[in-house]
């Protein structure tokens, strides 16, 4: 488990109004009672060191703007990146950072910290007396550091960093010089697309093999897109130490991950190669993984991946040839890697699926098979050369099972400890704790033979998060803390003293912001407070807040989270229009598909992917509703689809009815991707609902014809279900008001902005009631205040003409 720790709060983002015609508009805002609540000031996020003792607070704005979207921005290999910087161009930027001892309550201002500061990548050194971070300035990236002692801060880099994978530097174990990755002196300027002219015409070829790919944004269209990206990969190798001593570790190169082993002597470098790819992501091209020495000598060349365009079908299709190749936290200089035993196709039927291989620095003997695991490879959790914990897992049975192994003994058969349905919550074990080795890397906490699990606690009844004792010989449980709140939410962070039995947690409740607080873990379980973040949403403390549970007709079991506005007389039952907000999910039976992780008590906390701010308008909200789609046996989900999504929606809405608390003919659904398709099928298959919300969907599943969210079967195998699931292929159906939202960028695979601009124009051909609202410069998920603003105002337009206005 992560030492550090941080709260990241939601953010907002919104929409515009109505009319048949193409309307003129200008950004908006929403009401009083909404802006109240969208309108407010983001709590620090809080990240600390392993021991607990000292804090960082990391402010950033609640918003982004529409002036921090416009920026240049290149979109190539499945990148979007922001070519004068050299970093995503959807960067969420820092601007205020602070240092605090947990025991005490002053924060510290760190002296020397860069002016109108855009800071990212945050990273305590292994040794965690130094902070290091990115601050982004109009034309380039720098690396600073901050030393915590003294709470100062300076920059350290020369050049300008290459942040274009995310990646730019790291920390050597030895926590006084990094490895960064710099832009190259002499690197070839940018060819502008728009006034460069082609050569000939772009060409691409099947050679008769299959190749089911998913619908990638984004990617490389023709060769001087190429050219460009190559010019953004390029990048130099420096180390540089804390004082800014700059060495030159490797010349220009397509580098795209650098890894350090735990003892500082190695690199594991992976590079890109030719030929690039105009139909799959740029981590799918040719790639070389090489060991350097410190010295930036080559030790081993370890693996060269092909072009990786053609894969088998499914989930659990993975490459053939080595894959997540990384060292082992416990060992000083030892790699290890995963090979398909079934050559990555999960049609094969073979008594093993994967094995891991572990290959000893210098790489003079060859790599030993350490496990081999019946299902495809989950991850490992090292703990030292006689112990490990392991897992693998297989998509169409939703199984994971859950190992002991000895990686110095291959012939030792894996202790199976965990074998479950990973969508079982009730049953979930919880994550073994973890804790930092001289090396600075996590690995497994080991004391007198016994392990520590974290689980996060829900049952029928309720969240109750736990920590267990577990005998790693007797392969027990025994359970050393479970909370016991039920008026507040409790989650276990971590466990900061083993000795003396003190965890890290965090507790709220749904009107007092979620804080940090020291707990002890023996009887009397003392708690002692660490932040004091008030609650910035006061306006809506008293709304009533409640799960309730009910069930579909079929007898599965469901549940959301009602809101009732503040002051509503649950005896007299005033009929309030409803909202309701859902996401589809996937489950192979009825028992996982039934259970709940919403916890009543967790804080209150509204933002643009809810209906909750309509609370304050007086509309009952439900939340967050179970709309779960079941394929038990040898049936998929998908099979039954629309009926199952139909009966979640009836069932909703009666279970609120039954209370007494609304009427029915004014019931409106909304939400937001697959939830936008589940709004728009409603309306299209149902006479459930007076108007619909749908946000950054896709509606025309012919688009995505090799799978789709949970669906790995391709549109030729199944056409009727990929049409009938289609809301543009049923468009004469839909004669319910229907307000389609997008990000006009909208990078996320499948959800083309064009879903909603064909969808539209079928249902407007066809005289449907829609609205169409295009947000500019937003990509999928929304974050620029004014589009935000805008969208709520948008909403609440809408809403109050088809649920309030009386016909």
């Amino acid at each position: 488990m992560k030492k550090k720790w941080s709260i990241l709060m939601a953010s907002c983002s919104l929409l515009p109004l109505l009319s048949t015609a193409q309307d003129a508009q200008v950004f908006q805002k929403p009401s009083k009672e909404i802006l109240e609540l969208a309108d407010f000031t983001r709590a620090p996020g809080v990240s600390a060191d392993a021991k607990a003792e000292n804090m960082l607070f990391i402010y950033r704005n609640t918003y982004k703007t529409l002036e921090d979207l416009n920026q240049d921005e290149l979109r190539l290999g499945g990148l979007r990146v922001n070519p004068n910087t050299n970093i995503a161009s959807a960067t969420n930027y820092i601007n205020k950072l602070t240092l605090r001892k947990i025991n005490s309550n002053a924060e510290t201002p760190i002296q020397g910290m860069p002016d109108n500061a855009k800071i990212s990548g945050i990273s305590w050194s292994p040794n965690e007396q130094k902070i290091a971070f990115l601050n982004t300035n109009n034309n380039s990236v720098d690396l600073w550091v901050i030393d915590v002692a003294t709470a100062v801060a300076k920059k350290i880099s020369k050049q300008a960093l290459n942040a274009n994978t995310g990646q730019a530097y790291s920390w050597f174990p030895n926590s006084t010089s990094l490895l960064v990755k710099t832009i190259p002196n002499n690197r070839a300027a940018l060819i502008d697309s728009k006034k460069s002219l082609p050569t000939g015409p772009t060409v691409s070829n099947s050679e008769k093999t299959k190749s089911q790919n998913r619908t990638y944004q984004d990617l490389l269209k023709n060769p001087t897109d190429e050219l460009n990206f190559e010019v953004l990969m390029n990048a130099e190798l420096h180390t540089i130490d804390i004082d800014g001593n700059d060495k030159l570790f490797r010349a220009k190169d397509l580098f795209v991950e650098e890894r350090i082993s735990p003892n500082g002597k190695y690199i594991l470098l992976t590079t890109l190669e030719k030929p690039f790819s105009y139909i799959v992501p740029y981590n799918r091209f040719p790639l070389r993984t090489s060991v350097y020495s410190i010295e930036g000598t080559l030790i081993k060349e370890i693996n060269y991946s092909p072009l990786n365009e053609v894969i088998a079908k499914g989930f659990m299709a993975v490459k053939k040839g080595k894959r997540n190749i990384n060292w082992r936290n416990d060992k000083e200089a030892s790699l290890y890697y995963v090979e398909a035993l079934d050559e990555g196709n999960p049609e094969n039927k073979v008594a093993f699926r994967d094995e891991v291989l572990e290959w000893d620095a210098p790489f003079n003997t060859p790599a030993k098979t350490i496990l081999k695991t019946e299902q495809r490879f989950g991850d490992i959790t090292w703990g030292n050369d006689t112990l490990a914990v392991a897992s693998d897992n297989w998509y169409d049975t939703r199984n994971e099972k859950t190992y002991l192994f000895n990686p110095s003994n291959s012939n030792a058969k894996p202790r199976l400890i965990f074998d479950r349905n990973y969508q079982d919550i009730y049953s979930d074990p919880g994550i073994f704790s973890t804790e930092k080795n001289k090396f600075g890397r996590q690995v497994l906490k080991i004391q007198n033979n016994t392990a520590y699990l974290i689980g996060e606690g829900f049952t029928e009844k309720g969240q109750f998060p736990f920590i267990d004792k577990y005998d790693l010989k007797a392969r027990k449980a025994q359970r050393i803390y479970q909370s016991t709140f039920t008026t507040k939410q409790e989650n276990i962070i971590d466990i900061t003293d083993y000795t003396q039995l003190k965890a890290l947690v965090l507790i709220q409740s749904k009107n007092e912001y979620p804080n940090y607080f020291s707990r002890s873990l023996n009887k009397k379980g003392t708690l002692t407070q660490i932040t004091s973040f008030k609650n910035p949403f006061e306006s809506i403390k008293d709304v009533s807040k409640e799960l309730i549970k009910y069930k579909r007709k079929d007898g599965v079991d469901l549940s959301g989270t009602l809101y009732l506005p503040a002051g509503y007389d649950k005896t007299k039952k005033q009929k309030l229009p409803l909202l309701i907000w859902a996401y589809p999910q996937e489950f192979k039976d009825k028992n996982t598909a039934g259970q709940s992780s919403a916890n009543p008590n967790e804080f209150t906390f509204p933002y643009y992917g809810s209906f909750v701010y309509w609370v304050t308008k007086g509309y009952a909200v439900l939340d967050d509703a179970a709309f779960p789609i079941i394929g038990e046996g040898d049936k998929e989900p998908n099979d039954n689809f629309l009926a199952q999504l139909i009966d979640n929606a009836e069932a909703a809405i009666s279970a609120v009815d039954n209370l007494g608390y609304i009427d029915k003919t004014k019931v409106a659904v909304g939400g937001h991707s697959y939830g936008a398709f589940m709004t728009a099928n409603l309306l299209t298959h149902s006479k459930l609902f007076a108007c619909g919300i749908a946000r950054s969907g896709a509606y025309n599943r012919t688009l995505t014809p090799f799978g789709f969210q949970s669906e790995q079967r391709n549109y030729w195998e199944i056409p009727s279900i990929y049409n009938s699931m289609s809301p543009f292929m049923n468009a004469e159906k839909m004669k319910t008001p229907l307000l389609l939202v997008h990000g006009d960028a909208d990078n996320n695979p499948g959800t083309f902005t064009l879903q909603t601009e064909r969808y539209f124009q079928a249902l407007k051909g066809l005289g449907a009631p829609v609205r169409m609202v295009l947000l500019p410069k937003e990509a999928h998920g929304y974050v620029a205040k004014e589009n935000i603003l805008h969208l709520l105002w948008e909403q609440e337009q809408f809403l109050d003409k088809h649920l309030k206005t009386t016909n």
